[in-house]
């Protein structure tokens, strides 16, 4: 969380900084799989993928130019969360590839609701709770707790109006969506 490299954690405030809510999925960069829960054509589909946040992590970096880095970096990060802005998703990949926006979320074909998720913040004694997805937030929590539902192995940002901000994850230990509420962390 601390590290200034953390993209997901800077995304993260970015997206909350801008008020406007969002939802970022970010999928695994070997496989397509993940199209099965998007409805096509996608309205803003990005081909070939944009790949100027993931050229920045990669590259070499020295004292020299490390605050010009981090200014690039800063950059870069509040064009992609002022994507998630946008009506639908907005999309990445795990090397950070902007893949596109305004996505819209279904079930695959034959696929089933997400009936149920676990809930967590990340306070002392604070126990999860159960509940149905549309209890943890509106339109943007239920369209993650699906995706993640269908999509296991990718994860979703999602910033509300409010000021709230959760992460979808699939919990193998648990077998279900699990919501962390980290509004909190991002101070």
């Amino acid at each position: 969380w601390n590290n200034p490299v953390n993209v997901h954690v800077q995304l993260a405030v970015s997206m909350r900084a801008h008020g406007h809510g969002g939802l970022l999925l970010i999928v695994p960069s070997d496989s397509d799989k993940w199209r099965e829960s998007i409805i096509d054509p996608i309205s803003y589909a990005v081909s070939p993928s944009f790949n100027g946040l993931s050229r920045l992590m990669t590259q070499n970096i020295n004292d020299r130019n490390l605050t010009l880095w981090k200014e690039e970096l800063s950059k870069e990060i509040d064009c992609v969360a002022g994507l998630t802005a946008v009506d639908g998703a907005t999309i990445i990949n795990d090397r950070h590839e902007l893949l596109a926006f305004g996505a819209k979320i279904t079930r695959p074909h034959g696929g089933e609701t997400v009936k149920e998720i676990m809930a967590t913040e990340p306070i002392i004694d604070s126990e999860a709770q159960l509940m149905a997805p549309g209890q943890d937030g509106g339109t943007r929590h239920f369209a993650a707790a699906q995706f993640i539902y269908d999509q296991r192995d990718a994860f979703a940002l999602v910033a509300s109006q409010d000021g709230r901000f959760t992460i979808f994850s699939w919990s193998p230990c648990d077998s279900i969506v699990h919501a962390h509420r980290v509004d909190t962390l991002l101070l």
